[in-house]
């Protein structure tokens, strides 16, 4: 049965025992369906140090759970969700958020690259492994339904309910070809020609890509630094769509509180418009605990019709994988069908199958928990070194999470400039110029966007010398 990321699980503090306010949160998820039945819960170690608790205090909260009924212990094996659970509550969530659990090497690369993870990280030999499984399975060498996988859609409707709380079952999630495609189908599904869209600015590329070539209607959502953007900007908007990336905005690396994200949903209602959510780099939280997603939030008070929900597997596997998912509103998803069928038809069979494989043994989670330890070590390494090497020159405004860091200054070399002879000594500097997408955006500042996933840390050290350098000379 697959491990349970704990994902967004937190204690909420009050008059409560820290072993109490433990047992209420694991109850929450299990009743209300995010924790699957069956599902192996992490190791009373794993949980302590991921929620920074003693390991009795785990221990006290699992004996209650156990007792209780909520949990089942297999000697030698762990703690697993037990297949029945108590009579004496109601699944408050059950009727909108079903699971459906009926499952069946690159050559040198710039440092500093952004987007891309520790590709020598990754585990290749067990993912070899897992393409062999299905590579002589002549059922899935033809055509294969649209939507996707049924065993990948079921697993990640099992991963996405427990780590980030999306309210999602296999029928509502689509396969994409990455993010992208995604993004494309999700405003294509919503939006027609010359309707308007807000969009973050400085915000991500490719989204604005789509929206010029679908000939949408731009319509600027300033975000600034630390405090992202203002919330009586949109209230004042009358946008048919709002993109966005709430997790870490994407390059300002600024995020959202979940009251925020209430009145973004608020919003949505009351505009019969959507929310468009890019849950980028929701996995790679190095200082604080991941907020719920804004689609589980809206789940919760009745409105998740306003949400369309979107990742990928690029940065939690490698980029190369070309697989994302989009998860949509019930009522919404023919319609969603119909586009994909329009822009691609289906999905690589072999690699959706080895994919469920890979979520559903556990591999992906232990993956990601792996990296998030290896890329805070990594941010944490080019924060001191631009402290060390540039001193109060610059400064990193992006919040620590993600496989980026955002370098502002006020004086001195331009961004082009610097990132120019950057990319003369093989480093990538992405100007912050190339996030902006409207005209009206005029700031005095200068910054640029430096990517530190896949750049060895013996290397990141000496790189940042030689880019202070280049930065005085």
């Amino acid at each position: 049965m697959a491990l349970i990321d704990i994902g967004d699980l937190s204690l909420l503090g009050g008059a409560e025992t820290l072993q109490q306010q433990l047992f209420n949160a694991i109850k929450v998820k299990i009743v209300s369906g995010l924790w699957h039945l069956g599902g192996r819960l992490p190791s009373t170690r794993t949980l302590s140090a991921e929620l920074d608790v003693s390991r009795n205090t785990v221990n006290a909260a699992y004996d209650q759970l156990l007792a209780e009924g909520y949990i089942e212990s297999k000697p030698g094996s762990g703690f697993y969700v037990s297949l029945e659970l108590p009579n004496d509550f109601i699944p408050e969530m059950q009727a909108r958020c079903p699971i459906d659990r009926s499952i069946p090497a690159l050559g040198k690369r710039a440092l500093f690259e952004r987007g891309v993870p520790d590709l020598k990280q990754f585990p290749i030999k067990t993912w070899q492994k897992l393409m062999q499984r299905h590579v002589l399975r002549t059922s899935l060498l033809g055509s294969q339904d649209i939507q996707g996988s049924l065993a990948l859609r079921s697993a990640l409707a099992e991963y996405l309910s427990s780590s980030r709380s999306v309210c999602c079952s296999p029928g509502n999630i689509l396969i994409t070809s990455g993010a992208q495609q995604a993004l494309m189908i999700a405003t294509m599904s919503v939006l027609s020609s010359h309707d308007k869209i807000l969009m973050e600015q400085p915000g991500y590329t490719q989204m604005a890509k789509i929206i010029e070539l679908n000939q949408y209607h731009l319509e600027p959502l300033r975000v600034h630094e630390t405090i992202g953007f203002d919330l009586d900007d949109v209230k004042r908007s009358r946008a048919r769509a709002l993109y966005i990336t709430p997790s870490n905005q994407y390059p300002m690396g600024t995020t959202l509180n979940t009251e925020a994200r209430l009145q973004l949903i608020k919003w949505a209602e009351n505009q019969q418009g959507w929310l468009i959510e890019d849950d980028y780099d929701s996995e790679f939280q190095f200082a604080n605990r991941p907020y719920s997603c804004l689609q589980g939030l809206a789940s919760q008070i009745g409105l998740s019709k306003h949400v369309m929900y979107i990742g990928s597997m690029s940065k939690v596997m490698f980029n190369g994988l070309r697989i994302g998912y989009l998860v949509a509103p019930e009522h919404h998803v023919q319609r969603c069908l119909e586009i994909k069928d329009a822009l691609s038809g289906g999905s690589p069979s072999h690699t959706q199958e080895a994919l469920a494989d890979f979520i559903g043994e556990g591999h992906l989670i232990r993956h990601i928990r792996k990296m998030r330890r290896l890329y805070k070590q990594k941010h944490q390494r080019v924060v001191d070194g631009l402290a060390r090497r540039l001193g109060q020159q610059v400064k990193v405004i992006s919040q620590a999470a993600g496989l980026h860091v955002t370098i502002k200054w006020d004086h001195g070399i331009s961004e082009l400039e610097w990132s120019k002879r950057a990319s003369n000594h093989g480093i990538q500097l992405q100007p912050l110029s190339y996030y902006e997408h409207s005209g009206d955006i005029n700031r005095s500042w200068r910054a640029v966007v430096l990517g530190f996933g896949n750049t060895p840390m013996e290397e990141i050290e000496p790189s940042i010398e030689l880019l202070a350098q280049l930065f005085n000379s």
